[in-house]
């Protein structure tokens, strides 16, 4: 959005320092970033070993030579952000120290009470904690609990998190999730990539194939110029495994590989407010990706057939916190521009300026070094956690809205509040103490209807399931986009007309009871009040 805070936080230092310093944080760069034009590497993995993955963390801030907050997470040899590798039935260990300086005693606000503290009591703002988006794991304290679980500045904390045996293998990811300062952190570059693996046991077609981890952040632009205009200014800037792609110039990061290959690309779309549209180029022409997987979930793999099916798209829309998982097939050597790039979105009179702009710039050569490829096929599909979904008795339908409201419309500069609020309920604003908006039972499945009523575009985020994507403005989708996500985007409503809408079936079958909460994405609206609660109880 124009009005839209711009909160301390980006992710990418100037490209005059050395690229080396993003390789490993050290006390002198503790958030280290890549140079503008670098070729793209995999984040560090850490993997687990007979069912664990303990992880230690450090979370840390620090600013970059045009004045951007920079937060990160560090293990401590120095690798930033690692892909967490964790298999279906493992256990994550992840225990994080928060490093961020003693903030001054006035910026301390109460946001919980006493008997739903998990952490510390006191929001401030060095406040921070950890939510592991798309996973279906227990909201509980000490899990993937947002609503009370505070890590405050000198603090450490540990979540023990118990992947399901049936969670779907894919593509998920990590990031601070505190309630008003979630921006900030997510623009800083404090995010990093979850791999459930097992997916060539779900999708064959990408066993054997060379496999590349893109994990895309936002930023503030320096300076913070006007977005939109006739310079077609982002409001955004972005990068590429913390390679900048920066205005004006938007360099691009770069893949060498080799010509006519077949490689599978699990693309994180982790910023903060950026919606991407991905299109693959050559010599100006778009190139057909072969999804395999969106939002963690093998495409076509909850039919009850086990395999998935993998799904031609020429361009490919993955709203801020989506990820998509599919196979390209590199270019010919006689190709002269070979580019992923992401294509303008028309967010609305209210929305960000989200131009076109390139991402990866691909270049062959007989020499080129492949990445690692996925795994052969090891085993058969293990049970598929939506399975059955579509063809479930619907226990109830339920109508919820997007909506924004100037506070005081008599001041330009007064901020924005943000609803996502259930039809017939007064529109609030988020806050911790707030009751459970949604009450519903655990074994419901209940079809929810989700509006757009605001000038600008509005991402929704499930926490703790993955929902059904059943239909847009009324219209049955298609095949190919009937899919499971746990991110959909509802367009800008125009002013007239009927609000844009989609239609989505929420699985609450699971063992995941408990309060969690369900929001806008773009972090801007979340940290600025559009976010509620659901509290699903126990099955009788």
């Amino acid at each position: 959005m124009k009005t839209s805070i711009l909160l301390a936080g980006v992710a990418v230092c100037l490209a005059l320092q050395p690229a080396i310093f993003a390789q490993t944080a050290s006390a002198a760069h503790p958030c280290p970033r890549f140079n503008a034009g670098d070729t793209v590497t995999d984040p560090p993995n850490l993997y687990s070993h007979n069912g664990v993955l303990s992880v230690n963390l450090s979370y840390t801030t620090t600013v970059d030579a045009a004045g951007r907050s920079l937060y990160c997470f560090t293990t401590p040899d120095g690798k930033e952000s690692p892909t967490l590798h964790v298999f279906p039935g493992d256990l994550l260990t992840v225990t994080v120290k928060n490093n961020l300086p003693t903030p001054a005693p006035a910026s301390a606000m109460k946001v919980t009470t006493t008997a739903s503290v998990c952490g510390a009591p006191i929001q401030d703002d060095s406040s921070m904690n950890i939510h592991y988006h798309g996973t279906n794991v227990s909201p509980g304290c000490g899990s993937d609990e947002v609503i009370h679980t505070l890590i405050n500045s000198g603090q450490s904390f540990t979540y023990n998190l118990q992947f399901p045996s049936d969670e779907p293998p894919g593509l998920y990811w990590y990031h601070p999730h505190v309630h008003g300062l979630a921006e900030a952190a997510v623009l800083g570059g404090a995010t990093g990539a979850i791999v459930v693996e097992g997916i060539q046991n779900v999708q064959p077609a990408v066993a054997g194939l060379p496999q590349r981890l893109i994990v895309v952040r936002d930023e503030n632009v320096p300076g913070n110029p006007d977005p939109g205009g006739p310079n077609n200014v982002p409001t955004w800037d972005v990068s590429v495994n913390y390679i900048p792609v920066a205005y004006p110039k938007y360099k691009p990061a770069v893949v060498v590989t080799k010509a006519g290959q077949k490689e599978f690309w699990r693309v994180a779309n982790t910023a903060a407010d950026t919606i991407l549209d991905l299109q693959l180029q050559y010599d100006g022409k778009a190139q057909t990706m072969m999804v395999a997987a969106l939002d963690g979930v093998p495409t076509g793999s909850q039919d009850g057939l086990a395999n998935g099916v993998l799904v031609p798209k020429t361009h490919i829309l993955i709203p801020p916190a989506g990820r998509a998982e599919f196979i390209i097939t590199t270019p010919a050597a006689t190709v002269k521009s070979a580019q992923l790039m992401t294509m303008n979105i028309e967010t609305g009179p209210l929305g960000d300026s989200d131009p076109t702009r390139p991402l990866i710039a691909i270049r062959t050569s007989p020499s080129a070094v492949l990445p690692a490829a996925v795994p052969d096929v090891s085993a058969p599909a293990n049970l598929q956690r939506f399975a059955g979904l579509a063809t479930t008795p619907v226990t109830k339908t339920r109508k919820l809205y997007f909506s924004e409201v100037v506070s005081d419309p008599s001041n330009p500069a007064s901020p924005t509040n943000f609803f996502i609020t259930v039809d017939g309920a007064t529109p609030t604003l988020f806050s911790a103490s707030n009751p459970p908006a949604i009450v519903t039972t655990q074994g419901s499945v209940e079809d929810w209807i989700i509006e757009n009523r605001a000038g600008e575009n509005h991402e929704f985020h499930f926490h703790q399931i993955h929902f059904l994507l059943l239909d847009r403005n009324g219209v049955t989708v298609d095949t190919g986009d009937r899919q499971f996500l746990d991110m959909v985007e509802v367009p800008y409503w125009s002013g007239t007309g009927p609000y844009p809408s989609v239609k989505v079936r929420m699985d609450f079958r699971g063992p995941d009871v408990g309060d969690f909460v369900y929001h806008c994405h773009i972090l801007g609206h979340e940290d600025n009040g559009m976010m509620a609660i659901i509290r699903v109880l126990p099955k009788k």
